[in-house]
């Protein structure tokens, strides 16, 4: 995707789902891990990584899994364990940051996401669904230390991308839902 560099995919899978029920990453026999899996691999991502915790299955192809010690601290641990992994790779440009409980996102909105950001190491930019924000996350590698300062708890990089104005915000909404699946009979 990039002339130059690496675009990590990283798909945040490592919480416990207690009100889903059992750890998201294992939902529908996996379905959901696979198809995050392949969402970012099909749109351009060079390596993906996937955040785990309380639950560790086996990874798909193409997927390395990253141990988050403190996964029960919240979100937020999930992406500085992933950002920090995501940070030693020598040519990378930016992370595409994704959830495994919206499981309807593809390859071709992170593509689409991708397409728009550059992608650039400057660059933000998150996918929107009918107006509202939504997943999969670009962040340029400049903003990568930004977003690590930001997080605490519960929260991703949502109140680092809301301080900003340079958001590239990409329509998804013809491509899929872009809503999460917080309880198994949704």
């Amino acid at each position: 995707m990039p002339e130059h560099g690496t675009v990590v995919g990283v798909l945040l899978a490592a919480g416990a789902g207690t009100r889903y029920g059992m750890p998201k990453i294992l939902a529908h026999q996996g379905d959901w891990l696979r198809a995050g899996v392949g969402a970012l691999g099909d749109g351009g991502c060079g390596q993906v990584l996937v955040t785990i915790g309380a639950a560790a299955p086996e990874m798909p192809g193409g997927a390395r899994a990253v141990q988050v010690p403190d996964w029960r601290r919240g979100l937020s641990e999930s992406v500085r364990t992933a950002l920090l992994e995501a940070a030693d790779v020598p040519d990378l440009v930016g992370v595409v940051l994704h959830v495994v409980d919206i499981p309807d996102v593809t390859g071709e909105q992170v593509r689409r996401l991708l397409d728009a950001c550059g992608p650039r190491p400057d660059r933000l930019g998150r996918a929107g669904f009918a107006g509202s924000a939504g997943h999969p996350v670009y962040l340029g590698a400049d903003h990568l230390d930004g977003v690590l300062e930001s997080l605490s708890g519960g929260r991703g990089a949502g109140p680092y991308l809301a301080a900003r104005t340079d958001v590239i915000e990409v329509d998804c909404t013809d491509l899929g839902t872009g809503l999460d699946h917080d309880r198994p009979d949704v």
